[in-house]
């Protein structure tokens, strides 16, 4: 136990370097999938069947290509492309289309779980399809969608580890890096393991307190 502590003190510095990169990664990607999961989400459900075809088939062909493949392809293909992004860029990105996919199911779940009367209603006073949704569907939705949404916020946090096979030094890489030049490997995972736990935990409970509310309605 004082060697774990030992190395603790001294690797410490290291691994919160790449924890925050990994909260980097996260929030970064978060945003864009959030951004672009609603677009899809607004695209499924605006009676138009052409968005609605191809919001559909984009959903299916993101969510069919591994994380992993994405990542590849934004750093290593695009260059051959003519488009070159840092590593942290494409990590951001790739994981931000990625978890699109499923942000945008989660919108479009919140927003048909609204009542259609209230979008009747809201109707036959004047307003538009976009005001509508602006004022009496998304306010709600929002709600319903709050613990899905967190739940990928913790999906994301643990998926930014991919990001280290793209040589992004966030905690996972920085881990191995350290492990393998120490040999240390029991302590510097548990460390790494530990970290994550601490990042995790309070995302869990703000999940479980959105569940907990919207159980109550």
């Amino acid at each position: 136990m004082r060697g774990f502590w030992h190395d603790a003190v001294e690797f410490f510095p290291i691994l919160m370097s790449g924890v925050a990169l990994t909260i980097v990664v996260t929030i970064g990607s978060l945003l864009l999938s959030t951004v672009l999961g609603l677009i899809w989400a607004m695209m499924r459900v605006s009676g138009i069947k052409v968005l609605s075809m191809l919001s559909a088939s984009l959903i299916n062909v993101i969510r069919g290509i591994p994380i992993i493949v994405l990542l590849f392809y934004l750093y290593f293909v695009m260059p051959d492309l003519g488009v070159t992004l840092s590593a942290l860029q494409a990590a951001i990105l790739g994981l931000g289309i990625a978890y699109s996919a499923y942000q945008a199911e989660n919108f479009r779940a919140g927003i048909e779980a609204i009542d259609k009367g209230q979008i009747e209603a809201a109707q036959s006073i004047g307003m538009g399809w976009w005001v509508t949704m602006r004022r009496v569907v998304l306010p709600q939705a929002v709600r319903i969608v709050l613990p899905p949404y967190g739940n990928v916020m913790i999906m994301m946090l643990k998926d930014s580890s991919q990001a280290s096979t793209i040589t992004v030094a966030e905690l996972a890489l920085q881990g191995k890096l350290i492990a393998s030049s120490t040999f240390k490997n029991t302590n510097v995972f548990t460390m790494v393991a530990l970290m994550y736990l601490t990042m995790s935990i309070p995302l869990i409970l703000l999940v479980r307190h959105f569940e907990k509310r919207a159980g109550k309605k």
